[in-house]
């Protein structure tokens, strides 16, 4: 086996690390007072500055008309699938944990095809065993999150919460708990849209790099309107030589940058559902460092909750991978819609 074969195992696995780090630094900063709206804006700021040479340089030698109505296009796509994920995500963090945030990943898939059957972008066939994976999987997948959510019963360690409470990280009521996870459900939700936006204008405009970098810019503008709607405080927009600063650099340079470029580099080489595989690893690098950085107390109802996302994520990808399969054979052709697990 050569380095190129290994090479994209090694790649995802250093992905699933990156994205393991994204909820917990966020959820570090946000909980130690930073306002997360001002942290979507200069995530944003960072990854369009990050991602910018990559697009220059490796599409330099590539054009393609950008017109002002494929423009506003783009803005909207950027509007929909990005500012309302992550505003409502790093809301929705505060009051929930790094381990959940990382758990609803997983839902994506499931819901991308949901979405995907109600806008007729994506077909069910219930009479073959791939059209009824896909189905199950989908359910027990958004089953999984709900009961990852709602069902706590008693902590895997309890020990953890008695020896070294003082290091926890903020703890919510049942209510806000409750609230933040359905806002964090709900912003999944919107970056699945995304996720099926991404086809249509992908034709329109198809170098992608700078498709990313102009929608992140427009995120970052999107999120600055926000940020002086809602909160003129200037003390809200000062940065410190802390974790603030850390967090804010790590999620706009290293994840929306440097590991989209990996990402899209992985996906050109093996597909997206080879990508999507991996993804269950987050959630498990995520709850063992929360266990042991921020001493989130990890519940059986949680673990229950994760297998069943787990199970009926790969539900999902094997119904889709026999789809596949199923129309070269028989010369059907393929689905409008494409998983893609994308980093956020």
């Amino acid at each position: 086996m050569g380095w190129e074969t290994i090479k994209p195992y090694i790649m995802m696995f250093f992905l699933q690390f990156v994205d393991a780090g994204l909820a917990l630094v966020s959820k570090k900063a946000i909980a130690d007072g930073m306002n997360p709206f001002v942290f979507v804006v200069y995530r944003q700021a960072l990854a369009t500055l990050s991602l910018a040479p990559f697009a220059f340089f490796l599409e330099r030698k590539k054009s393609s008309s950008l017109s002002f109505s494929l423009l506003c296009k783009i803005f909207l796509v950027a509007l929909c699938g990005i500012t309302l994920f992550l505003i409502p995500y790093y809301f929705a963090i505060n009051y929930t944990s790094a381990t959940f945030a990382a758990a609803s990943t997983t839902t994506v898939p499931a819901v991308t095809f949901i979405l995907a059957v109600f806008l007729r972008m994506e077909s069910i066939s219930i009479k073959e065993r791939h059209g009824m994976a896909k189905i199950l999987g989908s359910v027990v997948c958004i089953s999984g999150a709900l009961v990852f959510a709602f069902v706590k019963g008693p902590p895997v360690y309890p020990s953890i919460q008695r020896n070294t409470s003082h290091l926890s990280t903020k703890h919510s009521s049942k209510g806000e708990w409750i609230m933040g996870s359905l806002i964090m459900l709900s912003a999944y939700t919107a970056w699945s849209l995304w996720i099926i936006m991404q086809g249509p204008i992908v034709k329109q405009y198809p170098l992608r790099l700078r498709l990313i970098t102009l929608q992140a810019f427009f995120s970052c503008i999107q999120s600055a309107l926000w940020v002086v709607a809602v909160d003129r405080k200037k003390s809200s927009w000062k940065l410190g030589w802390d974790v603030h600063l850390l967090s804010v650099a790590y999620c706009g340079v290293v994840v929306g940058g440097i590991s989209y470029v990996v990402r899209l580099w992985v996906i050109e080489k093996k597909g997206p559902v080879f990508v999507a595989i991996f993804n269950p690893l987050i959630l498990i690098i995520t709850a063992i460092f929360s266990a042991f950085l921020w001493r989130e107390i990890i519940h059986w109802g949680s673990v229950c909750g994760a297998i069943m996302l787990v199970v009926g994520l790969y539900c999902v990808l094997w119904g889709k991978h026999k789809e596949e399969k199923y129309a070269k054979k028989h010369q059907i052709p393929e689905s409008k819609e494409e998983v893609r697990i994308t980093n956020e």
